[in-house]
């Protein structure tokens, strides 16, 4: 049976693979699994029939027979799981490119995510000029510890795994700020990630969704 998961129809990222649908995404290509897309409205995704699959309104969930998934990592140690190529066969190796899956989104992705939504809600706000190099200190020392971590590596345990599809994944939410390149090594890190064919055909995909809206508006 082909998971069936959800994306936005109108990707407010306008197609740059940032949406979190682009991770479960690239864990199907880099398992070569196929999978169904279900596009659906922000309207759509606060209505009774999404908010049964996930509570929070948001993208992505995963769908296969009675199964039902909400959260990006857990969607992605799901596809890893079941299936070769994301996980080391090695236990103690699997249970660390967990542990980096875990890492990606509790310790280096909170505060990347508060400075785009300090630059994109809070914009208007007294203490705006404040709050952002408070925010940007706090990422700064998070990607720190991180290069120091990966040093001249090529990935962060050894093979690629989903704990690097994970932080590559999160890294590149910085693209836009430039910060991701006062880390040179970082940089190159997720240069590596964004090269693998797995992720160009997931971002490809991504892109085919706002291109496609784009063109309908014309």
């Amino acid at each position: 049976m082909t998971a069936t998961i959800t994306a936005f129809e109108r990707p407010p990222d306008r197609g740059q693979g940032l949406a979190r649908d682009t991770r479960v995404r690239w864990a199907f290509e880099e398992v070569g699994q196929p999978y169904d897309v279900r596009l659906v409205s922000f309207a759509a995704m606060k209505e009774p029939a999404h908010l049964a699959l996930h509570p929070f309104g948001q993208i992505p969930t995963y769908e296969e027979g009675d199964l039902v998934l909400f959260e990006s990592g857990a969607i992605v140690f799901h596809i890893a799981d079941r299936h070769a190529g994301l996980l080391p066969k090695d236990s103690n190796a699997r249970a660390r490119a967990i542990m980096w899956m875990f890492a990606a989104v509790n310790t280096v992705e909170p505060p990347i995510l508060d400075l785009v939504i300090v630059k994109l809600v809070e914009g208007d706000r007294s203490w705006f000029k404040e709050r952002v190099p408070i925010v940007q200190d706090r990422i700064r020392k998070s990607l720190s510890q991180l290069s120091d971590r990966l040093g001249d590596s090529d990935w962060l345990d050894g093979a690629f795994s989903a704990g690097d599809l994970m932080m590559v994944s999160v890294l590149l939410r910085l693209k836009p700020s430039g910060m991701l390149n006062e880390y040179p090594n970082l940089a190159a890190y997720a240069a590596r990630g964004e090269a693998r064919p797995a992720y160009q055909r997931a971002f490809a995909a991504q892109l085919a969704v706002f291109t496609s809206k784009a063109e309908s508006t014309r």
